[in-house]
């Protein structure tokens, strides 16, 4: 039984998830079948190390859903390696960035008025102190500058290179950075979390042909539970991965996480996945087009993914505020920086749409039409 003060909480989280839209780009709506493996019997047990080699006993069954989850990633995104026990896409970054650099090297990741995510080098975080971090932008119609990026890797010679983003919506040219990064001899990470799904189901370009290292979380647009994984071709780069995961910055593994990640892995190879992809994509398109056609301007504008970047750097209404106001109207999204934002970062000049979540729900192009017209109403207000 759940303990009256915790279940309150738990049933206003659910009515409110039930009655709020829900349009913050890096959240989705697990099937029940991975909430229900996120609270199975999987969570009693301690299993340190990897499966043959653990660190307890009783981990006949632990070894099992581990090589089932590996398994299955690897052939959903056709590679030849993973490691499934990242908490997170940070710690999946973390780690990796441990397997390949000493503290010192210079790291050269995107910037976060850009779209880059904490994560890749920012200053406040572990990645931005433990390593010298220089960034990268993008041009002045929002997308990525690939000339530029080659004139910086030039200059300071980064022992990694990290490509992907947390706001960018475009596609991004995986082999471009292949190129800056064997010109300069660093390794390339793709973190690639908020395309997975978009990935799995052919519908962005992959990483893996020409990343060194892939990092991705596995919630978002890949639905399944909160956590981590890391994907790589290089069989010399195994043990460096996986000890950097443990021992090198975690204990145990989840395992009811990394079961749940095997059922999401599973699910993503049905067909019914790939359609609702598509889904997203298609209704992240027609939201932006309305936004533009209405005179709210959308970065770059319009998408190839499931993110759509609203400016409001010419309006009168900052990003927090617009993500105020649209909460106040049962809309949730997320203030978010612009390129050569003039606000700061608390208040922002942006906000990020995601798509993911409401095409769970089995929304349609014509709903999510009607829904962009109200939040132009809702933000004119």
């Amino acid at each position: 039984m759940i303990y009256s003060k915790v279940k309150k909480i738990l049933d206003k989280e659910t009515k409110r998830q039930d009655n709020t839209v829900e349009l913050i780009a890096s959240e989705n709506f697990a099937s029940q079948a991975v909430m229900d493996l996120c609270g199975s019997v999987f969570t009693n047990k301690y299993a340190e190390g990897y499966p043959g080699k653990r660190y307890y006993n009783g981990c006949k069954y632990m070894d099992k859903i581990e090589d089932l989850a590996i398994k299955e990633v690897t052939n959903l995104y056709k590679c030849v390696f993973a490691n499934v026990q990242p908490h997170s896409g940070v710690n999946a970054n973390t780690a990796v960035y441990q397997a390949l650099m000493n503290p010192g090297d210079t790291i050269l990741g995107m910037d976060l008025a850009s779209g880059g995510h904490l994560s890749h080098g920012a200053p406040p975080t572990l990645s931005g102190k433990v390593y010298k971090s220089i960034s990268y932008g993008v041009k002045e119609d929002g997308l990525i500058d690939y000339e530029k990026i080659e004139k910086i890797a030039a200059i300071h010679k980064p022992k990694v290179i990290v490509a992907g983003a947390s706001a960018y919506p475009r596609k991004i040219n995986w082999q471009s950075f292949r190129y800056i990064a064997n010109m300069v001899g660093a390794k390339l990470v793709c973190d690639m979390a908020h395309y997975s799904g978009l990935i799995a189901a052919e519908e962005y370009p992959s990483p893996l042909p020409y990343a060194d290292v892939v990092t991705s979380t596995t919630h978002k647009t890949l639905r399944g539970p909160r956590g981590g994984m890391i994907l790589w071709n290089d069989g010399d780069l195994t043990k460096k991965i996986n000890s950097s995961i443990f021992p090198g910055t975690q204990g145990g593994p989840l395992m009811h996480i990394i079961a749940a990640k095997a059922q999401c892995y599973i699910e993503a190879q049905e067909k019914s996945f790939k359609d609702y992809i598509k889904n997203v994509i298609a209704n992240a398109k027609v939201m932006a087009k309305t936004f533009e056609e209405n005179g709210l301007p959308v970065l770059t504008g319009g998408t190839d993914s499931h993110i759509i970047l609203i400016d409001l750097s010419k309006n009168k209404i900052s990003g927090r505020e617009a993500a105020d106001r649209l909460e106040e109207n049962g809309i949730t999204v997320n203030k978010n920086g612009v390129p050569n934002d003039p606000r700061n970062f608390v208040e922002t000049s942006g906000i990020r749409i995601g798509t993911a979540a409401e095409t769970t729900k089995g929304h349609d192009k014509k709903w999510f039409t009607n829904l962009a017209k109200r939040i132009i109403i809702i933000l004119n207000g």
